[in-house]
């Protein structure tokens, strides 16, 4: 089969070459956009009298039709015409005659390739924003569910201070936050147009850049004909933003994982969320978060694939670009998938708030609070921290916990201490006194809960 670049050529491309060489195993998820891409190529190549009305007519409807038959799963693509770009061209000449290669005019497959990916991305990116805001939703259902539900806060994995759950979970929705914020503003960049700089040099047709890049709803041209086709910087910032999204994904997950085993039991997942044992009937295991949490390196590994890929690359294209894309496609689809799942998987899970309430009864979470308490009566905070140290110590000692202590324990250590430490102990009143800005007392989090509806309406 002649190639369509053939003409230079002597002998037909090696078969090994042409399966190695071949991308439309992965590019064809690119047909929409190239057809999309030269329906707007095309209509500037009759408005700047380049091509003909009819000529543009008949490529057009040719187009058109095309993308009907992609539409209907009616079209086989050929590893002989290399990728998805010369797949259509290929069928376009087939479908109205030689004039179907004058689509190609004014243009080369470097562009044509960017601007593909360029309109793929923008689309991806602005589904994947409505994804984000999905779980955040999630989160919102469920912190206003527990706004006074207290759970553990924990530092070094031991318990800490109690907080608000409702608290807790509002720290991943800012997290969020602000992965929806990066890739809300990644678009910027991602919307520029590499239509019309041609292979690396521009082309002599007087062609209108800035027609093509209004008709597929680009913010401008590239200045620079080089930068365009060289350019994968907004693939990067994608990848980049992907693997801090997949990040706060894991975290989270890691949560659900630990709360959700026996020796937290703070939480239950939904069975339409979790598998069980071929061997062990009595197990519940969490493989979404598991694979959620599993799915980071993947993601991490397209961003190194692709950093390396290009840190060595001489303008302008080069082949080793074409593996620019399949981590592309395998991170939008990763992140579709776990933030499709995550979102239903927290809005459905089952919160045990008595056994939450249970652990912080029986832990020595509220200690700094006597510090606190001994330094609002006049004691340094240094010498109140050393005082509750050796308080906590006794208790140890004694197997009692900070509220089982009488206030005849509590005077050996300071003539401070008087009744009303019991209440100051009580872990109510530990979480709803921490109402300083962004605190987890229970007044902060429902002004948080507030700014977080704002922020998803």
């Amino acid at each position: 089969m002649t190639k369509l670049w053939g003409g230079r050529f002597t002998k037909p491309t090696n078969k090994l070459v042409e399966e190695y060489t071949s991308s439309i195993g992965f590019d064809q998820k690119l047909a929409f956009q190239d057809i999309q891409g030269s329906l707007a190529h095309v209509e500037m190549l009759g408005k700047c009298g380049i091509l003909s009305d009819d000529e543009v007519k008949q490529i057009t409807e040719g187009l058109h039709t095309i993308e009907k038959k992609i539409e209907k799963g009616d079209v086989e693509y050929s590893v002989a015409d290399e990728d998805i770009h010369m797949n259509i061209e290929k069928l376009l000449i087939e479908e109205i005659g030689p004039v179907g290669g004058k689509l190609h005019t004014g243009r080369s497959r470097n562009d044509q390739v960017a601007t593909d990916m360029h309109l793929y991305l923008r689309e991806k990116t602005e589904y994947l924003i409505n994804l984000v805001e999905e779980v955040q939703k999630s989160l919102v259902h469920q912190a206003e569910a527990h706004v006074e539900t207290i759970i553990p806060g924990y530092t070094h994995l031991q318990r800490a201070q109690p907080v608000s759950f409702g608290h807790h979970l509002l720290a991943y929705f800012w997290m969020f936050e602000r992965d929806k914020e990066r890739l809300k503003d990644s678009v910027k960049r991602i919307n520029w147009s590499p239509l019309g700089a041609a292979a690396l040099a521009g082309t002599p047709y007087a062609i209108d850049r800035q027609m093509t890049a209004e008709a597929l709803g680009f913010d401008k041209p590239y200045p620079n004909s080089l930068d365009a086709v060289s350019d994968r910087d907004f693939i990067l910032e994608f990848l980049s933003i992907s693997s801090i999204l997949i990040t706060h994904i894991s975290r989270l997950s890691e949560e659900l994982i630990l709360w959700s085993s026996q020796e937290f039991n703070f939480i239950e997942l939904d069975d339409e969320f979790c598998t069980g044992s071929s061997i062990m009937p009595q197990k519940k295991n969490p493989d979404v978060p598991e694979l959620l949490r599993g799915k980071t390196g993947r993601i991490y590994g397209n961003l190194m694939g692709l950093l390396t890929l290009l840190k060595g690359l001489p303008l302008a294209y080069n082949k080793d670009m074409q593996e620019d894309k399949e981590g592309m496609f395998d991170t939008v689809d990763t992140l579709d998938g776990a933030l499709s799942l995550l979102a239903p998987m927290l809005a459905t899970m089952e919160v045990k708030g008595q056994n939450m309430r249970q652990a912080v009864n029986e832990d020595y979470s509220n200690a700094t609070d006597i510090a606190d308490y001994l330094a609002l009566k006049g004691l340094p905070f240094r010498q109140a921290h050393e005082v509750i140290g050796k308080i906590v110590l006794y208790a140890i000692e004694k197997k009692k916990y900070l509220l089982d202590l009488s206030i005849e324990e509590y005077q050996q250590f300071s003539e401070l201490f008087e009744e009303d430490i019991y209440e100051k102990l009580a872990p109510d009143h530990v979480v709803a006194v921490r109402n300083s800005e962004g605190g987890t007392g229970f007044e902060q989090v429902k002004h948080q809960l507030s700014l977080a509806k704002q922020h998803i309406e």
